[in-house]
């Protein structure tokens, strides 16, 4: 029983830590270069709109996120916080992809390396992380019994994310 429980422990903390590198990274790397990522925000098809705040809002989301993953009283927000971002980035990416004559490069860092069909794989990746996180995170704090809960309230994160 015990090694279960410390192995679900072990998870939550890897994931956690693993998006708030990821998020401290991605928020510290737009910032850093924050000029040539609001100019490349105001190139997107489906942003150049809202560029301004997309670009102030984004880092300083990742950022909260990240904070709110250390601290475990809000460790569970955090995780549907990296579910919903998460799930929002993919999307985007995804519409680009397919429905987009012109695709702009707004990532920082080693980020910007990727290809976006190796970008939408690994945003994938990370939001079946999230879900996996919640799940165990939820499990181990026992705050719900239903399982039907919490796949309810990963569906309604992810569809008002999308």
């Amino acid at each position: 029983m015990k090694s279960k429980g410390s192995l679900k422990n072990i998870g939550i903390e890897v994931i956690c830590y693993l998006y708030v590198l990821l998020f401290v990274y991605a928020a510290v790397s737009k910032l850093l270069d924050f000029e040539n990522f609001q100019v490349q925000l105001g190139q997107s098809p489906l942003l150049s709109a809202f560029a301004v705040w997309v670009a102030w809002l984004v880092p300083l989301i990742e950022l909260i996120i990240a904070v709110a993953l250390i601290i475990p009283k809000f460790r569970q927000i955090g995780l549907f916080g990296t579910l919903a971002l998460m799930t929002m980035f993919s999307v985007y990416i995804f519409i680009i992809l397919h429905y987009s004559s012109f695709i702009p490069c707004s990532c920082g860092g080693i980020l910007e390396k990727m290809t976006w069909n190796i970008h939408l794989v690994f945003n994938i990746v990370f939001v079946l992380l999230s879900v996996m996180a919640i799940i165990l995170n939820r499990q181990r704090t026992k705050t719900s019994s239903r399982c039907y809960g919490i796949a309810k309230q990963v569906i309604g994160t992810t569809v008002i994310s999308i």
